[in-house]
């Protein structure tokens, strides 16, 4: 069977790190929102013209627009060995127009992971990570820093700290968390899909949830 979940948490919980131990077990697809925008708007479809609009202003782009790229995201041959949402649904919204959207397409979740760590947790991983501006590597200041001071293992590039990992943004990022997303913990629970999980439980810690309860893609 196809495995279908969505991952939840906070900026900095490893959502990225849990999906990417997840699919290289099992034959299915990480779909994040970002992605799907950034392809559409590289494609000029219309919706992505029409999103590169509000992207341009600085402003969110509407549920209704994220919910039609993802309908034709979800629709795509490679979505139907089984998926994992990373970032969508973003909110309650999106959360109600993803149901229906799955009912016409005869799909359905199999769980909802929340990956849970502490405010002061994210803060403190965010602020220590750095990033190779060659290659993309990461690093953390306490968890794994580069063995020479700001120089990349990988390519030798400068190692640097991204101007969205201040403290003052990323507690702005998790206003917006708490705000936003954080009541579809609320709504998954009353489904009955909702899991959590702990954010600190190794890049593998969803991957061995999803098999110790029996939701794998096989």
């Amino acid at each position: 069977m196809a495995m279908r979940i969505i991952l939840i948490g906070p900026p900095g919980a490893g959502k990225g790190t849990q999906a990417a131990s997840i699919i290289e077990k099992h034959p299915i697809i990480h779909i994040s929102t970002g992605d799907i925008l950034r392809e559409n708007v590289r494609a000029g479809t219309e919706l992505g013209q029409t999103a590169k609009r509000f992207m341009n202003a600085g402003q969110l782009v509407p549920d209704h627009l994220i919910i039609a790229m993802m309908r034709d995201r979800l629709a795509e041959d490679d979505a139907q060995n089984g998926f994992i949402l990373d970032g969508f649904p973003r909110n309650v919204q999106q959360a109600d127009a993803l149901a229906p959207l799955l009912d016409d397409m005869s799909l359905r979740l199999d769980a909802v992971v929340l990956l849970e760590i502490s405010d002061e947790a994210v803060v403190r991983r965010l602020e220590g990570r750095r990033v190779c501006s060659s290659c993309g590597m990461i690093y953390n200041v306490y968890s794994h820093p580069p063995k020479a001071d700001d120089t990349c293992e990988a390519c030798g590039g400068q190692v640097v700290r991204r101007a969205d990992d201040q403290e003052s943004v990323i507690r702005g990022r998790l206003d917006v968390y708490h705000k936003e997303t954080a009541p579809l913990v609320e709504y998954y629970e009353r489904s009955g899909l909702l899991h959590r999980v702990p954010a600190d439980g190794g890049p593998d810690s969803a991957l061995k949830y999803l098999e110790s309860i029996g939701v794998s893609g096989k």
